[in-house]
């Protein structure tokens, strides 16, 4: 069975994972974060390198570094990663359909809706070796159209398309975005065994909880889920996602995360000054 290591950074609520096989010490890091501070516009690798430091202690080789979706509040270390260690990025095949949408958004660039600025594209049902396990791919749209759940032994990596049973379910207010594929994904995770380990991708600590948490189960989620638990219909599912994502703020970080991420954590390339610049397009997005 793989092992596990979270490393949650408050800044951004986000739990990126450190999966590895004890036996050949091949490891994955999955949702990794890139720090960015908006107000000077300072970009660090602390969170990643935390990871890296830890890897390095336990004599790790990163063979994949893997995001769940094209994250709209906290910048991908994907690229970083990939530098430091030669580590191949994987995202889902989906990906394509967010880079035609969001390309365009942050004004004329090079890049193309191909998706070859990341190693791995997987689809529906695909896997990638870990040492002596596997990681295979279901996807999970709704958040986003691009979601990914990431399987490993007992585990199921979902990124943002469940939280906490005390806090729900992911927003579908982003482009692409859809509460009805959201609720039928959900319904494939937790047709998952009912001792699946669930892996979050944030916690944003709900009324009464003072406690981070990341990990659950199947069975939880199913009994005690606040939004989706066992006998909420599809209908009521969609009704209140609905109305609730109608009262949500766009991601303080959405505008410098969505260029980034769909570059698989790259920056853009430097501009005639040999600057970075990051776009602000103006009334481009909406509430988000």
């Amino acid at each position: 069975m793989a092992d596990l290591k979270a490393f949650f950074d408050g800044a951004t609520n986000t739990v990126t994972y450190l999966v590895w096989d004890p036996e050949t010490r091949d490891a994955a890091i999955i949702d990794p974060v890139l720090d960015f501070d908006p107000a000077p516009a300072r970009l660090t690798s602390r969170s990643a390198d935390d990871v890296l430091a830890f890897a390095r202690e336990q004599g790790l080789k990163i063979t994949w570094i893997l995001d769940t979706h094209a994250h709209a509040d906290h910048l991908s270390a994907a690229d970083y990663l990939r530098r430091e260690t030669g580590g191949k990025i994987v995202i889902g095949s989906g990906i394509t359909q967010i880079q035609k949408t969001f390309l365009p958004v942050f004004g004329p660039v090079e890049d193309h809706p191909d998706g070859k600025v990341f190693d791995v594209l997987l689809d529906d049902g695909g896997s990638i070796p870990l040492g002596n396990t596997k990681i295979t791919v279901m996807h999970t749209p709704g958040h986003t159209a691009a979601c990914v759940t990431y399987l490993i032994d007992d585990m199921a990596f979902v990124g943002d398309t469940l939280f906490m049973p005390d806090y729900g379910t992911a927003r579908t207010d982003f482009p692409g975005g859809d509460a009805r594929a959201l609720y039928r994904s959900i319904r494939k995770i937790l047709a998952l065994p009912p001792q699946t380990r669930i892996l979050v991708g944030h916690d944003y600590l709900p009324e009464g909880r003072t406690e981070i948490r990341w990990e659950t189960t199947v069975a939880e989620q199913r009994a005690k889920n606040i939004h989706m638990h066992d006998g909420v219909s599809e209908e009521e599912f969609v009704a209140m996602r609905e109305a609730r994502d109608k009262t949500l703020a766009a991601p303080r970080l959405i505008l410098p995360s969505l260029q980034v991420n769909i570059r698989a954590g790259a920056l853009p390339p430097p501009e005639s000054d040999g600057q970075v610049y990051l776009r602000i397009p103006v009334n481009r997005l909406g509430k988000g």
